[in-house]
């Protein structure tokens, strides 16, 4: 035993996907002691907040200012308050009123706004343009003059019960606040979800449910494969035909649409995670039953396998310590697949919306899921998709390399 173990962490290739799956079952142990409590809990009113580092503005307000005088400051003001719409628009402008634009960059801020105030007539008339949308021009041209001229933002307090408002205070444009003066900050490394949850709280979570319904699925699968392919190859006969012929039905209908009638079958309110895995491994046996009934099939004549006949063992003891054994290392092998295909199974089924009821626990496939349904994809919010389809990536190649490397050690043939 010891000895095959040496061996086993001397593949590169197992040392690889073992040394990522460790990655990520630490990072799912270690994380939530930093970032406690619900992985569902709403703490965001909008939807897909980006990464990032969020302040209170209201706890900002009443925060001890220091007064920093930055040249740019200004200028970054300017660029992020004008958006890409309102630089197109700004062109359009420029190209009614027959003024020459080749070679400005829309981009160039600066650029842009040397030219603005520099043609820029709100009495001008453009052939074709409406009274509204010289009225956004109008404002537009106003709100770049306010952010280049105002010095200061005033500070109102509204009574609730009179609903007066009174000035308390003014916000200059040189005033700072160091973030640790602040009361509530809050750094949201992938943003927020569709539901304003933190999704790398969620994805956390999600991982080891996942992995989870992997883990069970792939121990049905691997047991029942197991037990009917060592009965088959074993014994023969008979049983080997009936097996197989049961083996060859569930071979006919895709194990994936049979899977997908039984889940739609037993209704959103009983699909638990550990139901969903359990039904994923009663659908996922049939190839570990063709693959081990033929390693079986290989050892039944061995001269240690008479031996025990001619001994007067029994079948069962024949088959745990004759021929189990031999195979014990496909078996590993086999149960690694399995566990990677029951993740991604789970992923394919929530993506169809017949996943683990959302309520209770999230999983990789129903944050897929949510993204698909809230247009992620299409709004730009690649955070809320992105790092889930990297982790499923990562955790199905870990464990694919994981078992070429065991292949590698076991497999004679495939050793260099």
């Amino acid at each position: 035993m010891k000895n095959t173990l040496k061996q086993v962490f001397h593949s590169g290739k197992f040392v690889a996907g073992f040394g990522i799956l460790v990655f990520i079952l630490l990072l799912m142990l270690i994380y939530p002691l930093f970032n406690p409590g619900n992985p569902l809990e709403r703490i965001g009113v909008g939807t897909f907040a980006a990464p990032g580092t969020y302040v209170s503005v209201y706890d900002s307000i009443s925060a001890e200012k220091e007064i920093l005088r930055l040249s740019d400051a200004d200028d970054k003001r300017l660029a992020q308050m004008m958006s890409m719409e309102d630089r197109v628009s700004m062109i359009a402008w420029f190209t009614a009123m027959d003024i020459d634009v080749t070679g400005l960059d829309m981009n160039d801020t600066d650029a842009l706004l040397e030219m603005w105030r520099a043609n820029y007539d709100d009495s001008a008339r453009p052939a074709g343009m409406t009274k509204s949308k010289r009225n956004f021009y109008a404002r537009l041209n106003n709100t770049i003059n306010d952010a280049s001229t105002a010095e200061a933002l005033s500070v109102t307090e509204v009574d609730l019960a009179t609903g007066e408002a009174t000035d308390v205070g003014q916000i200059g444009k040189t005033d700072y606040v160091n973030i640790n003066a602040v009361a509530n900050v809050k750094t949201l490394p992938l943003g927020t979800d569709n539901f304003g949850r933190d999704v790398l709280k969620e994805l956390v979570s999600a991982c080891g449910t996942s992995l989870m319904i992997g883990v069970i699925a792939g121990i049905v699968a691997t047991i029942i494969g197991l037990m009917l392919g060592l009965l088959a190859g074993y014994l023969g006969g008979v049983v080997d035909d009936i097996i197989m012929f049961v083996t060859n039905i569930f071979t006919v209908i895709p194990s994936f649409v049979l899977l997908i009638l039984i889940s739609y079958s037993l209704g959103q309110d009983q699909r638990g995670a550990s139901t969903v895995a359990v039904v994923i491994g009663l659908t996922s046996w049939v190839w570990t039953t063709r693959s081990v009934r033929s390693q079986v099939i290989s050892l039944r004549n061995r001269d240690h396998v008479n031996l025990s006949k001619l001994s007067g063992h029994s079948v069962m003891k024949i088959i745990m310590k004759d021929i189990l054994p031999y195979i014990a290392s496909y078996v590993v092998m086999a149960f690694i697949l399995q566990v990677s295909s029951g993740i991604l199974a789970e992923a394919q089924l929530s993506l169809l919306g017949l996943g683990p009821k959302t309520t209770e626990v999230p999983t990789l496939g129903l944050m897929m899921n949510w993204a698909m349904l809230y247009s992620a994809h299409l709004n730009g919010s690649w955070w809320a998709y992105f790092p889930v389809i990297l982790t499923i990536a990562l955790i199905s190649f870990s464990l694919n390399l994981m078992n070429t490397g065991l292949d590698q050690v076991f497999n004679p043939t495939l050793r260099d």
